[in-house]
């Protein structure tokens, strides 16, 4: 019986690639490097803001550089992080049918703490998650077990009674590691044929499908 629902931010809930990408070709350019195509920003994230200016740089940067540019960028995306970013079409109602139908919500996210926060709370207000769990020191990026861990923990709920929802392989990882079915999103940054590839338990295709496989599981 599921009781708790946890969600990838990024991908899965929200579109956020422009204003992911803008910010981190406007530490580019600033910088004197050059662009990347739009589209490599599919690629570039779900491993944390560190190793997405990683991918975002030449290959071969060295670390201390990696570091300066990653601070240009979260200062840009701070102030920035919610010019574009939107959820997709019937996340809230989705988030909503469970949150009335007494399933917990939460969300894992490789984004740091900081702004996942923000933006949970601004574009889907408080109240409607139960925990928001991003990028912290001292704690390892999914696909590591342990944000997972500790959003069971907080709530005091075992993994045969979780789900993880993703778009991309770190989120299947993640849910495999944990122990957790993972529903993957179709409509996210990386498509149906990495979370099939990846060994996605469940593929959902629309928005609706994923309240739909929750709530019978949950009966």
């Amino acid at each position: 019986m599921i009781k708790l629902a946890i969600f990838d931010l990024d991908g899965t809930l929200i579109d956020s690639l422009g204003d992911l990408a803008a910010a981190v070709e406007y530490a580019l350019v600033q910088n004197g490097y050059p662009s990347n195509p739009p589209d490599s920003y599919r690629y570039f994230v779900g491993n944390g803001a560190l190793k997405l200016i990683e991918r975002a740089l030449p290959a071969g940067t060295d670390e201390a550089e990696i570091k300066r540019i990653h601070g240009i960028f979260s200062a840009r995306y701070r102030e920035h992080c919610l010019d574009l970013t939107a959820p997709y079409d019937g996340i809230s109602e989705m988030l909503k049918r469970l949150k009335a139908a007494g399933i917990r919500l939460a969300v894992a996210s490789n984004k740091p703490d900081e702004f996942s926060k923000k933006i949970v709370n601004e574009v889907f207000g408080g109240g409607l998650f139960d925990t928001v769990h991003g990028k912290r020191d001292g704690v390892p990026t999914k696909p590591s077990r342990e944000i997972v861990d500790s959003i069971m923990s907080e709530l005091s709920i075992g993994a045969e009674e979780t789900v993880f929802v993703g778009d991309s392989n770190v989120d299947v990882q993640t849910a495999h590691n944990s122990g957790l079915k993972c529903i993957g999103c179709a409509w996210g940054f990386r498509g149906a044929d990495e979370l099939r590839d990846s060994g996605a338990d469940i593929i959902a295709y629309n928005t609706k499908d994923i309240a739909d496989i929750i709530l019978e599981a949950a009966e």
